[in-house]
Formats: structure tokens, C-alpha cells, sequence
């Protein structure tokens, strides 16, 4: 009588923060900018707990080898220009690496797809490229920053496997993280995200869906102090399910 089949195993969801924009905070309706001064405050906090900032690779490398407790993921979504001089000085004076996710059919525009404003410039290609010299961790966000789940497959394609291209040719580098613009996410999208050759997807907050693909994050913000930063870890480990495939 041939063994059942045994589901994935599942371990603990992984802490994976999520940033976006690191510079003037004084206009940000949609809350996707904390200053320098408080990136600084939120690492120093991390470090402080024996905590570590990394890439979201990095990270699932250390839970695959049974470790990697002591690691928090972070990621910076839609590629701001202000990376390079705002948040990666920062991060380096903490030893901290992280994960780049951004948008190669905008390379060099704005943020055009948040209709409040303020316009933000977007990394260009050479920027990214100087990124990933940096030793960060380059992913897709897709071509443009759109809900995926509203589109054709024939986009859908393009948004996942034609970005993932670009990105490995102008990096040189294998890029294997995908992020879901605005956290939407459903089964034929993520999918689509696997069969473009993705090992990991980053969502926000994916509902039912489980494992490497739908990795849940946690938004951080300016108003995220040591208080907050505790309460939010703390309800991270309470609320979240376990991860399918993860140790």
C-alpha cells in the first residue's frame, strides 16, 4: 500500500516589513514615506533586540537551513529614487541588507498610479543597476503598478515573466522575487508569478492563500515608534498562519 502523500511542512511566517519611500514626510496622504531620522530609529530598535535586517532572500535562504530567527525582511516597493541617497546610508550603518522591488516600465517616471500625489521620481535603470551593485536585492513589482487581478493573461505574462527579464539582463543577476502591487493577489496571479520562475512572492495581507508565493508583510511608517515596532512583531506571531514550505 503505497505512503500518503505528507502536505509541505509549515513553519512560522517569516517578519518581512514593508517601506516604499524614504525622505520628506510632510505631504504623504497615502503614508508611503518615513524619514531618514526614523529609518534610523526602527533599524537601531532591530539591532538592539539582536535583530537583523535583510533581503527577502537572504532570509528564506536562513529559514531553508533551519535557521534564521534572529532575521527580519526588508523590502522597499516601487523603486523611489530617494533609495539610493536616503535609505541605503542608513541601512549600510546598520549592517542591514534588503530586498528592491521595482517597476521596469517605469523606470525614471513617478508615481503616477497614486492620484493624491505628491509625484515621486522612480529609480532609473541605472540606478537600480547601481542598487544591485550595492549588494541589495533586486525584485519585480511588475511593468507598471497595476491590479493584476483585473487584467488578461497575455498581461498578466508580461507584467511577471517579460519584468523578470528585463531586470536579470540589466542587473546581470538572477532575479527570483515578485511583489503584488497594492497586496492583490488571487490564485491564477500567483500562478502566473511561480510559472515565470519566481521562487518567492511578497503579498500584504493574503487571506487563505499560503506559502512562498503569498509571503504576508507588515507596512512600517512614520508613526511606527519602539511601541508600535513591539506591538506589531508581537501581533505578527499571534495572527499570522504558519507558511507552507518554510522551516
Amino acid at each position: 500500500m503505497p505512503s500518503p502523500v505528507k502536505s509541505p511542512a509549515a513553519g512560522p511566517a517569516p517578519w518581512i516589513a514593508m517601506y516604499h519611500s524614504v525622505g520628506d514626510c510632510s505631504d504623504d496622504p497615502y503614508r508611503v514615506t518615513v524619514s531618514p531620522d526614523r529609518l534610523e530609529r526602527q533599524l537601531r530598535w532591530l539591532c538592539r533586540r539582536g535583530l537583523r535586517g535583510v533581503s527577502v532572500a537572504e532570509l528564506l535562504a536562513a529559514r531553508d537551513r533551519g535557521g534564521g530567527r534572529d532575521l527580519v525582511g526588508l523590502t522597499f516597493d516601487d523603486g523611489y529614487a530617494d533609495f539610493l541617497g536616503n535609505a541605503l546610508p542608513v541601512l549600510d550603518r546598520w549592517g542591514c541588507t534588503a530586498t528592491l522591488f521595482v517597476l521596469p516600465g517605469r523606470f525614471g517616471g513617478d508615481n503616477a498610479w497614486d492620484p493624491l500625489g505628491p509625484r515621486k521620481p522612480l529609480l532609473t535603470a541605472e540606478g537600480v543597476r547601481r542598487a544591485a551593485g550595492r549588494g541589495v536585492e533586486i525584485g519585480s513589482h511588475g511593468l507598471a503598478h497595476i491590479d493584476l487581478t483585473r487584467i488578461d493573461d497575455i498581461r498578466l505574462k508580461a507584467e511577471t515573466a517579460e519584468s523578470r527579464a528585463v531586470l536579470e539582463e540589466l542587473t546581470g543577476t538572477p532575479v527570483t522575487g515578485f511583489c503584488y502591487p497594492y497586496g492583490t493577489v488571487d490564485r491564477r496571479v500567483v500562478a502566473a508569478v511561480r510559472e515565470a520562475g519566481y521562487a518567492y512572492g511578497c503579498a500584504i495581507d493574503p487571506g487563505a492563500l499560503s506559502g512562498r508565493h503569498v509571503l504576508p508583510r507588515v507596512h512600517i511608517g512614520q508613526d511606527d515608534t519602539a511601541v508600535r515596532l513591539f506591538l506589531k512583531r508581537r501581533l505578527h506571531r499571534l495572527r499570522r498562519r504558519p507558511v507552507e514550505g518554510l522551516r
